[in-house]
């Protein structure tokens, strides 16, 4: 199809891009965003999951395939997973001891009774929120799956920066959370919004 020469022609051209179901607007207006998440001494926090949280981020969610999260050397490998809604998370066992992995969390609450190796079921997480896992025989075992319905999320490396590209012009909330908050506690909120170019936004965390 020829690019639009005349305000006809364009009008026609958005009728059939509409058609496609294509936005006219979204092939241009999409913007990458740049997130840097410090505790309150200014100390740059890893791991930190932030996403972006909105009716268009919501329209967009799609489950993920193909997520593990394994028991190895008697720690859950990653210590924090994220996951959009109605993701199946499957929990390999590479130990040579059986573990018990639970989740009393609200978002899911589950059981995988002593095993090795792979359970036949993955472990659906139907809920947004935050799941902690555990294990009943290894107390010290600790791991947190953070489900939400956008796919603008990531985590923060060791620098407490994260990028969420592509994300779609207009208004939206940005959120965070960190496994150091306390449990239950809320992730942080605050109002973002979206042009062309590319954007920084900074959280800083109260602990």
């Amino acid at each position: 199809m020829a690019s639009p020469s005349s305000p006809e022609r364009a009008r026609a051209w958005r009728r059939a891009l509409a058609a496609a179901g294509l936005a006219w607007a979204g092939l241009a207006t999409a913007a990458p965003v740049e997130v840097s998440v410090t505790n309150a001494a200014g100390q740059p926090l890893a791991d930190a999951v932030v996403w972006v949280e909105s009716a268009a981020a919501r329209a967009a969610a799609r489950p993920l395939a193909g997520v593990e999260v394994l028991q190895q050397n008697r720690a859950f490998v990653p210590e924090v997973s994220v996951v959009t809604v109605g993701t199946p998370v499957a929990f390999p066992n590479r130990d040579t001891v059986r573990h018990h992995v639970f989740s009393f969390s609200p978002a899911k609450r589950f059981e995988l009774k002593l095993y090795v190796g792979t359970p036949a079921a993955p472990v659906v997480f139907d809920r947004p929120g935050v799941s902690v896992l555990g294990c009943n025989i290894h107390d010290d075992m600790a791991a947190w799956v953070v489900i939400v319905e956008t796919p603008w999320f990531a985590k923060t490396d060791a620098q407490g920066r994260a990028r969420l590209p592509d994300v779609p012009a207009g208004r939206h909330q940005l959120r965070t959370w960190h496994s150091g908050f306390v449990v239950g506690a809320p992730a942080l909120t605050q109002p973002l919004a979206v042009g062309t170019e590319p954007l920084r936004a900074v959280v800083k965390t109260a602990d």
